[in-house]
């Protein structure tokens, strides 16, 4: 059986480590695709404007 203060510190583990769980599924999920994707858009984006700008000369 566990007492109060064991019982206390379980709660408060499982709750940081589902915590970080969750935070680590967000971040992998959302996050981190949508920087990829950000990047990828303005790196076209910027390879555009070069090229319409070579192509103005």
């Amino acid at each position: 059986m566990l007492d109060f203060s064991q019982f206390s510190g379980l709660v408060l583990f499982m709750f940081i480590f589902t915590a970080g769980f969750w935070l680590l599924i967000f971040l992998l999920t959302f996050v981190v695709p949508y920087w990829i994707g950000g990047t990828l858009w303005e790196n076209f984006k910027l390879k555009q404007e070069a090229k319409k700008a070579a192509n103005g000369k």
